[in-house]
């Protein structure tokens, strides 16, 4: 296993202040911290559209999961100083990003994501993980901006059903058992360039984008180097920070060439090691749920 090249502490750059770090450790979510400049967002963007006007839409495609794997503009962005210095904040100085995902809702799409936590099927050893979610357009209430519950990240392991509903974003349509207080509800807008950071433990969705325009965002999820998989094969990330004394997971190649046959193949490889991760145990439910046999899986919210 081959290490990268020692990073260094971004202590020279902004942090989450002192207030701030109080806020996300309270209420398990922080907002909005700008990244990129509007012109970085809007080069990325480019990057992207410009793979899907010569490919189709990339949320149809495998590369939706760790695309860092095989777009060299995505490996830079996972590896961008201001992103690291906000998670070093939180995490401390060393650090994996052991999955990228993008989340892009078309308009009038009625894609959504109900209520969840990440937590749930990662198979991570403990809840010291965090995502950076990167805006590459605006994410607001009109197209379907993540909306979180406060302080939900306290409460223990919340039951999920799952539903495999064909407009659900998630892995296995998965939801919360849980009667949400709107009260309780933020809406994390934010303009392009700018982030939001989440517990895995907090509960968090969105609804389908009913504007007249894309919604674009990037997940990074960060962990330090002590956490490890437990729930399958041993596992792939990318050390992105400081050191890694523990050596939990094999270390992903950074892609030499966007869409390399190499860089290809072995996003495939990982990828599929992964999803045996994210799926297990589903053939059973996914059965079921495709029969029909789940019945009434909506999330009632309280108002």
């Amino acid at each position: 296993m081959s290490q990268l090249p020692l990073i260094r502490s971004n202590k020279s750059l902004a942090k989450l202040t002192q207030s701030q770090l109080k806020g996300y450790i309270e209420k398990g979510y922080s907002y909005p911290h700008r990244v990129l400049s509007l012109e970085e967002a809007k080069y990325y963007r480019q990057k992207l559209e410009a793979h899907e006007a010569e490919h189709g839409l990339i949320m149809k495609s495998s590369y939706k999961n760790k695309p860092h794997l095989v777009f060299t503009w995505v490996w830079e962005l996972i590896h961008n100083p201001r992103i690291l210095s906000l998670a070093e904040s939180v995490l401390g100085p060393d650090l994996l990003v052991w999955g990228t995902n993008f989340w892009i809702k078309e308009a009038h799409d009625p894609a959504y994501v109900s209520w969840h936590q990440d937590s749930t099927y990662w198979g991570l050893s403990s809840p010291d993980v965090m995502t950076i979610w990167v805006a590459l357009s605006p994410s607001n209430q009109k197209n379907g901006v993540m909306r979180v519950v406060a302080r939900t990240h306290k409460k223990e392991q919340i039951l999920h059903r799952d539903t495999f509903a064909e407009d659900n974003l998630l892995t296995r349509g998965q939801e919360i058992d849980l009667v949400v207080n709107e009260s309780d509800v933020v809406n994390m807008s934010l303009e392009p360039g700018e982030v939001s950071l989440h517990h895995v433990k907090l509960v968090h969705g969105s609804a389908a984008n009913e504007s007249d325009g894309r919604r674009i965002g990037l997940a990074i999820r960060l962990i330090p180097t002590h956490v490890r998989q437990t729930a399958g094969p041993r596992d792939y990330a990318t050390l992105v920070l400081g050191h890694d004394l523990h050596k939990n997971f094999e270390y992903e190649r950074a892609p030499t060439k966007t869409l390399g046959r190499e860089e290809i193949k072995e996003h495939l490889r990982i990828n599929e090691l992964n999803k045996k991760i994210l799926y297990r145990d589903t053939t059973d439910k996914q059965d079921n749920a495709k029969r029909g046999s789940l019945k009434d899986l909506s999330i009632k919210t309280k108002t």
